[in-house]
């Protein structure tokens, strides 16, 4: 048997995201952008006490599930929410957790 036979694109895509917010870097990361009324054109390290490769690797988890996108802007990068996503994932955290 496999996993996609018994699992919903819904249930996969919770999944996704709960992984990209399975952090508290990440997590952090997702509110300081959410707060902000356009997107952060600037150096996440200064905001945060650990090393960039560290921030790289986390910031790279939130962009493969889609919750945030950069753009390189030398030389700086500017990240921002991507809304679209960001709905979604709070629409199904909802769902699923009201079960």
């Amino acid at each position: 048997m496999d996993i996609k036979s018994v699992t919903t694109d819904k249930q996969i895509r919770i999944a996704r995201y709960a992984k990209a917010m399975a952090h508290p870097v990440r997590v952090y990361v997702m509110e300081l952008l959410s707060s902000q009324s356009c997107c952060y054109s600037g150096d996440l390290s200064d905001e945060l006490p650990i090393a960039k490769s560290t921030l790289s690797q986390h910031l790279k988890e939130l962009k493969d599930a889609r919750l945030i996108q950069g753009e390189i802007e030398s030389p700086r990068i500017k990240y921002c929410i991507n809304k679209e996503n960001w709905k979604e994932a709070q629409q199904l955290f909802k769902q699923f957790l009201r079960v």
